[in-house]
């Protein structure tokens, strides 16, 4: 293949988590094929990540009815979908495929070289998740690429003149995260022991938590940031000096754009689905997440601003 001819597709569905692991992949085909167009196939809120983070040129989104008859065994395939398909010399899929019945049917349109990649990686194995999802490339000479995510946007400070601290209070379970009463009592001694400013950050999951954490603070020392774009987020996560989340994807947001960070973490295979960067600290505790102390949290903060 010659590079300025190379249009690459990378199909990645799944969680803010699981797309943004699969980041360090769409970075090394970045690399391996500088003037190639890179577009991915995925959920709109996640996918336009990469391509305003800076590692596509383009997002598609999924639509679940025209892709439907490439699951199917001998399926009728859409004509656009198979016209979509047949545009790409390279198509790299980690949708979960165990028959191969999509790779199949994606072959009956288009004589792009196809790569499958995992769905998930299998945790009996004890290899991080964003290791697992570049193995597939070693096929195209892709080796030894930078296993950390990373994306860059520009940074919005939620107000330039005080340093501000991400807090994530919520994820995508509730067996995940910390008390809230937990989380209430660490914000009034952040805001009594440093001139923090704390930018809220959660989804329609966290509605009216954000609200109960921010009660005891003045109206100038926060910032709800609920349900935002993705990419919005990122750059206001860019613009503070830290973060404490859960085990969540926007932790792993956080982490991808050069936060350090304290994540408090429960029952996840940590080796396995961790933020990657070295910035990141694991805080847990054996007795189960409830039973982590404020004062570990406390004793961590120092750190974020160095």
């Amino acid at each position: 293949m010659t590079a300025a001819r190379v249009r690459i597709l990378v199909i990645r569905g799944g969680a803010i988590g699981d797309f943004i692991l699969t980041l360090p992949a769409i970075a090394a085909l970045r690399a391996q094929f500088p003037e190639a167009h890179i577009e991915v196939l995925g959920y709109p809120h996640i996918a336009r990540l990469a391509v305003e983070g800076g590692v596509a040129d383009r997002a598609q989104f999924i639509e679940a009815r025209p892709l439907a008859g490439f699951f199917a065994r001998g399926g009728e395939l859409a004509v656009d979908m198979a016209n979509y398909f047949s545009q790409f010399s390279l198509i790299v899929s980690y949708l979960y495929d165990p028959d191969e019945i999509f790779r199949s049917n994606v072959g009956r349109c288009t004589q792009a070289q196809f790569v499958a990649g995992p769905h998930r990686p299998d945790e009996r194995a004890g290899v991080h998740a964003t290791k697992v999802y570049l193995k597939p490339l070693e096929r195209l000479a892709i080796f030894d690429a930078n296993h950390v995510p990373v994306l860059n946007f520009k940074p919005q400070p939620a107000d330039a003149g005080a340093p501000w601290l991400a807090l994530l209070p919520g994820s995508g379970s509730e067996e995940k995260n910390w008390p809230e009463a937990n989380w209430a009592d660490l914000i009034v001694r952040l805001a009594r022991a440093a001139s923090l400013h704390f930018l809220l950050v959660g989804g329609e999951a966290e509605s009216g938590r954000l609200e109960r954490l921010v009660e005891a603070l003045p109206p100038g020392r926060f910032r709800l940031a609920q349900s935002l774009p993705l990419p919005e987020l990122g750059a206001l996560l860019q613009g503070c000096v830290g973060f404490i989340g859960h085990d969540s994807g926007i932790s792993h947001l956080a982490a991808a754009v050069g936060l350090p960070g304290i994540v408090l973490w429960g029952r996840t295979v940590e080796e396995i689905w961790r933020p990657p960067s070295e910035k990141v600290v694991i805080l847990r505790h054996p007795a189960g997440l409830a039973s982590l102390p404020v004062q570990a949290v406390l004793d961590r903060v120092p750190n974020l601003a160095r």
